[in-house]
């Protein structure tokens, strides 16, 4: 991506998201692109913001996650406080993930013990059946 202003169409392409979503996340204040008219040009700025917003969304960060560590970047300390508290949210995050999967993967056992049993009624059933004609 070069340096220069891109439109709203160069940044659905470059980023495959759709003028709604740019639209949305101005809306929210998390990018702000120069407004020409009617025209919107996204600077290299938003383009690293909405890089980190699809990379925050992608894996389960709230949007105001997103904006407070996005907002930690003016901060005057060479990103550190950003750096340091996108960390601790990644860790959060992580954990959580970690434990949705561990209870997903409990459930998929359970259904995989029901539909196993549910075969074997079935296949009981059906020779029943069989039997009594």
């Amino acid at each position: 991506m070069a340096d220069e202003m891109m439109n709203i169409r160069e940044m659905c392409d470059a980023f495959d998201v759709t003028p709604r979503t740019l639209r949305f996340y101005e809306a929210k204040e998390l990018l702000f692109p120069v407004r020409e008219g009617q025209k919107r040009l996204f600077t290299k700025r938003d383009r690293a913001r909405l890089k980190l917003i699809l990379r925050g969304k992608r894996f389960g960060f709230s949007l105001e996650e997103i904006r407070q560590l996005l907002d930690l970047y003016d901060m005057g300390d060479q990103q550190h406080t950003q750096l340091v508290k996108t960390y601790e949210v990644a860790e959060d995050r992580l954990a959580s993930m970690i434990s949705q999967r561990d209870e997903l993967n409990e459930a998929i056992e359970e259904l995989k013990e029901q539909l196993e049993w549910g075969a074997k009624m079935i296949a009981a059933s059906k020779d029943k059946h069989h039997a009594a004609e």
